[in-house]
């Protein structure tokens, strides 16, 4: 202060200084991981899926944080023609942070091959980023959190077809409460984007007669891949 009681251009350097650190405290308690640079910079990094996983940060939009170990945010190629949309991540899932790492996982690993694809080359992710206690169904309010993000990951990779594995993934993707055994074998669209429902490997697991159907589902697909 100067001798008439005013702020000098040091204590106002000093606030201002102070107000900067509080601000990216706060910043970092939401899970921000950097400080936004020019407006040009910003956009870029936002059209990127790190720009999304970053947005997203140590999410705490919902109540699943409570009890996830990981975010399973997706995997693959940020220009894959084809992704695959599950429900939400399970137990090995959310272990390792990565989707469809389990069972499920590993008959999905095989489906792909069979069309002739490799993970690396599609991009898997899941309508939820965190797991469900016991692996419950998901709720409304946790999808509708959530699916903010799924739109940016699909709008950033612009896929060709989108394989929505499961109900969950095909009823929120297609705003329906149709059945999935209704709404699989044929194309649909979503957003511009061409979408295939089928089972969830998972189901598959369990009812594996089930999967000549879901074979017939994926020759389509890998159909409409190659053209």
């Amino acid at each position: 202060m100067d001798k008439k009681g005013r702020p000098t251009s040091k204590d106002e350097f000093i606030q201002l200084v102070g107000d900067l650190r509080r601000y990216v405290a706060y910043q970092k308690s939401l899970g921000a991981e950097f400080l936004p640079g020019s407006s040009e910079e910003t956009a870029h990094a936002q059209h990127t899926l790190a720009g999304v996983r970053n947005e997203l940060g140590e999410c705490k939009r919902c109540n699943l944080h409570l009890t996830r170990r990981h975010i399973v945010f997706g995997e693959g190629s940020e220009r894959a023609k084809l992704v695959f949309v599950g429900e939400a991540p399970g137990e090995d899932e959310d272990r390792q942070g990565r989707p469809f790492v389990g069972k499920a996982g590993q008959l999905l690993t095989r489906i792909i091959n069979a069309i002739d694809l490799r993970r690396e080359e599609v991009y898997i992710t899941n309508i939820i980023k965190c797991r469900p206690p016991h692996n419950r169904n998901p709720q409304r309010a946790e999808i509708a959190t959530c699916e903010p993000f799924l739109k940016k990951q699909l709008e950033i990779i612009q896929p060709r077809i989108i394989c929505a594995l499961g109900t969950f993934a095909a009823q929120t993707l297609l705003e329906t409460d149709e059945k999935i055994s209704h709404l699989r074998g044929r194309f649909h669209v979503y957003g511009g984007f061409k979408v295939m429902p089928t089972y969830h490997p998972a189901f598959l697991l369990r009812n594996p007669h089930r999967k000549r159907e879901v074979w017939e589902d994926m020759k389509k697909i890998q159909g409409e891949y190659i053209t």
